[in-house]
C-alpha cells in the first residue's frame, strides 16, 4: 500500500493503515459461518441410521415374529420385557407387516425381513380376514383362533389396505394384490359416501349397522367421520394406487386430499379438528375441539405424498402447510428442549405437555418435508432440535425402542413399549423417510 506521508497525508495514511489492520484482525477473529441447512441435515444421517439399525429394528425383528401362531407379538413392558397374554389387533398387526415390507424396499433391508413380512401377511389373510363378510376383524386372541372384536372400523381397514399394498410392492405376491383389490372394492360398496364424500366408519361384522350399544373402537358415536381415519385412508390409498394403478382409487385419493386439506381444517385456528358429522359439520364440544399437533404435522406430509402420486403440484397447498406448521410451532413446540407436546385447546398453549413418541416421529417427517418444499431454514432447525430430543431422551438406548411418552420434567412415563396401539410403525417409518428425504435434498 502506498500513501503520501507528508503533513495531513501522513495522518490520513496512518488512519488507513489502522483501519486495514483492524479489519484484518476482525476478519481473523470472526466465527466461521454455519454450514447450510442441507449440510447440517446430511450430517445427521449417521445418527438416524444408528437409531434405526441399533434401536428400532432389533427391538422388533425377529423377536416379534410369532412363528407358532402367526403374526406378531406386540406386547412388551416398559423395559422391553415380554408380557403374558395380550391380543392381536389389526392396527398393530398391519403396522408391523407394513414396517417389515417397507424395510425390504429400503437401504436397510436384511434377509430376515422377507420371512417376517410373509408371516405377517399370512396371519392377516388367514386369521384376521373375515371369510364370510369380508374385511378385517378389529382384534383376535394371540393364537388367532378366537375373534375378540368382530366389528368393522375403517381405521383398521385402512391399515390393513396400507400393509397389504406395501407387502405387494415388496414381495410381488399376487395374493396380496388380490386381497387389496377385494378390500378396496368392499370399502367402495359398503362405506363410501357419494353424497357428502369420504367414508362412513363403523359397522357391524356384516357391514350393516353396528349392534345396539356398540361403541366405535376410536370412541365417539357411530355416525362420526374422523380426520384421523380419513388421513390414514389417504395414506393407504396412496400406497394402494401405487401398487394397483386403480383409476377409481386414484379418484378416491383425490377426494381424500380435498377432505384432509379443506373439510377437516378449521381456518380460524389453522389447525385440524377430528370429529365431524356425516356432512362434515365439525363437532367442537368439549375435548372434540382439541388440536393434535402430531396429526396436523402428519397430515402435511401425507397430503404432499398423495399429491406427488397424483402428479399434482403442491405449491397451491404451501400456504396451508405453513399455517398448520406455524400453529403447531406457536402452541405445541418446546423452544427450550425441542420436540412437540401432545395437544391443546384452540388458540391456547398445549395443556397436555407430555411428548408422545408418535408425535415426535411425525414432526420429523413433517419438518424435513416442509424444508424440501419451501427451502425455509427454520424447518431444518425444527428437525435438528426435535431429532436431538428424540435421540437423547425419547430413545431408550438401554432396553430398546422409543419411550411411549416423556413427561414435562424429562422423565419417561413408564408406559409399555408395545401394545395394541404402539408398534414400530411411526418411528421406524419416520427414520426411513427422513433419511431418504435428506438424501434427496443433496441430489437436487
Amino acid at each position: 500500500m502506498q500513501c503520501d506521508r507528508r503533513g495531513a497525508g501522513r495522518l490520513w495514511c496512518a488512519g488507513l493503515v489502522a483501519v486495514v489492520a483492524l479489519t484484518t484482525i476482525s476478519s481473523a477473529q470472526a466465527p466461521p459461518q454455519s454450514p447450510p441447512p442441507e449440510a447440517r441435515l446430511t450430517a445427521l444421517i449417521p445418527a438416524l441410521e444408528k437409531n434405526l439399525r441399533e434401536n428400532i429394528i432389533p427391538f422388533w425383528f425377529p423377536r416379534s415374529v410369532d412363528r407358532d401362531h402367526g403374526g406378531y407379538t406386540v406386547h412388551y413392558g416398559p423395559r422391553g420385557e415380554a408380557l403374558p397374554g395380550g391380543t392381536k389387533a389389526i392396527v398393530t398387526q398391519a403396522r408391523t407387516l407394513w414396517l417389515a415390507s417397507r424395510l425390504i424396499r429400503s437401504e436397510f433391508a436384511q434377509p430376515g425381513f422377507r420371512e417376517a413380512a410373509d408371516v405377517g401377511f399370512r396371519f392377516l389373510r388367514d386369521r384376521m380376514w373375515d371369510a364370510e363378510h369380508g374385511g378385517f376383524y378389529w382384534s383376535v386372541d394371540p393364537s388367532g383362533m378366537k375373534v375378540l372384536q368382530p366389528n368393522k372400523h375403517l381405521y383398521g381397514q385402512a391399515f390393513g389396505l396400507y400393509a397389504v399394498s406395501e407387502y405387494y410392492l415388496a414381495s410381488g405376491n399376487p395374493e396380496a394384490l388380490a386381497l387389496a383389490d377385494r378390500l378396496f372394492a368392499l370399502l367402495e360398496a359398503r362405506a363410501h359416501d357419494p353424497q357428502y364424500g369420504g367414508y362412513r366408519e363403523f359397522f357391524g361384522r356384516d357391514w350393516e349397522a353396528p349392534p345396539a350399544g356398540a361403541a366405535p373402537y376410536l370412541g365417539g358415536t357411530a355416525d362420526l367421520k374422523l380426520m384421523n381415519t380419513h388421513m390414514h385412508l389417504m395414506e393407504a390409498f396412496t400406497t394402494y394406487v401405487r401398487a394397483s394403478g386403480s383409476r377409481l382409487a386414484r379418484e378416491r385419493l383425490a377426494e381424500l386430499v380435498a377432505i384432509e386439506s379443506q373439510a377437516v381444517i378449521r381456518r380460524g385456528w389453522n389447525a385440524g379438528s377430528d370429529r365431524h358429522r356425516r356432512d362434515w359439520t365439525p363437532v367442537l364440544d368439549g375435548d372434540a375441539a382439541r388440536s393434535s399437533y402430531g396429526h396436523d404435522l402428519e397430515n402435511i406430509w401425507l397430503i404432499a405424498d398423495a399429491l406427488r402420486l397424483l402428479e399434482q403440484p403442491s405449491a397451491p397447498y404451501h400456504d396451508l402447510f405453513r399455517a398448520l406448521f406455524d400453529y403447531a410451532l406457536r402452541f405445541g413446540y418446546d423452544e427450550a428442549a425441542g420436540g412437540f407436546f401432545d395437544s391443546g385447546l384452540p388458540g391456547k398453549p398445549a395443556d397436555r405437555r407430555a411428548k408422545v413418541w408418535w408425535v415426535q416421529a411425525e414432526a420429523l417427517v413433517g419438518a424435513v418435508t416442509m424444508f424440501a418444499l419451501t427451502g425455509d431454514p427454520r424447518y431444518a432447525e425444527v428437525f435438528e432440535r426435535t431429532w436431538g430430543f428424540v435421540d437423547k431422551v425419547q430413545t431408550d438406548w438401554t432396553s430398546g425402542e422409543w419411550h411411549e411418552a416423556i413427561e414435562p420434567d424429562g422423565t419417561p412415563r413408564g408406559g409399555n413399549k408395545a401394545h395394541p396401539w404402539k408398534a414400530g410403525y411411526h418411528n421406524g417409518r419416520a427414520v426411513i423417510e427422513a433419511v431418504e428425504r435428506i438424501r434427496q435434498l443433496g441430489a437436487r
